[in-house]
């Protein structure tokens, strides 16, 4: 997300100051009051743009991840809607073929994807994880706000199934499950496995691999 954000924050902001400088020199021309003219935009303009930008930031830059991933993947090629990817090989954030997902250590395996609760709930499986660190963040797309997690510090590293389901979803949690409501039909989905060395790595790519989802009714 981050990457994103470096991707299309300069564009908007070129736009913004484009909108405030066209005003200004619509104002002038027109025998505008001058200085204090400029300043009345300047601040109409930047408070609207900053208005928009908390507002409709998350849900452009989430819409643009949910493309990348579901069209290019990571790596693997596309990925599938409700299906998890899990990268083979750790990769540093500043790489120029880094994961979408890179968030600044180069010590853990990445896994991604992105859900569709619309047609019913998912579960997700998860290895026994024997101590080792992980972790399974879910983010609501509408806001960037992460509503859920899966993992050592949250859940401990016990094998479990997790079920996920979407607004207004009022069927029966499966014994031995543990419910996951999401706020949104639409969730984004990045998981973190730790590698130890490079011995370590086939190890931790196997449990990363066990880390997938199905759809209830299976």
């Amino acid at each position: 997300m981050n990457r994103l954000i470096l991707k299309y924050g300069y564009p908007m902001t070129f736009v913004i100051l484009a909108i405030l400088a066209w005003t200004v020199y619509r104002i002038f021309s027109a025998g505008g009051s001058g200085l204090l003219g400029f300043v009345v935009v300047a601040v109409i303009v930047w408070g609207l743009g900053t208005v928009v930008f908390l507002y409709l930031w998350p849900t452009f830059a989430y819409s643009a991840f949910k493309r990348a991933v579901v069209q290019h993947g990571l790596g693997g090629g596309p990925i599938p809607v409700n299906t998890l990817y899990a990268t083979p090989t750790r990769v540093s954030p500043a790489a120029s073929n880094a994961s979408l997902l890179a968030t600044g250590t180069d010590d853990v395996l990445y896994v991604g994807g992105w859900l569709d609760l619309a047609n019913g709930p998912l579960v997700l499986h998860v290895p026994d994880m024997a101590g080792r660190y992980y972790s399974v963040q879910f983010t609501d797309p509408s806001d960037g706000a992460d509503f859920a997690y899966v993992g050592k510090r949250a859940t401990g590293t016990a094998a479990g199934e997790y079920l996920i389901s979407g607004p207004g979803w009022k069927g029966t949690v499966p014994q031995g499950m543990a419910p996951i409501a999401s706020p949104n039909k639409s969730a984004l989905v990045v998981g973190r496995v730790f590698v130890a060395s490079e011995s370590d790595l086939p190890t931790a790519y196997g449990l990363a691999q066990q880390l997938q989802l199905t759809p209830l009714s299976h």
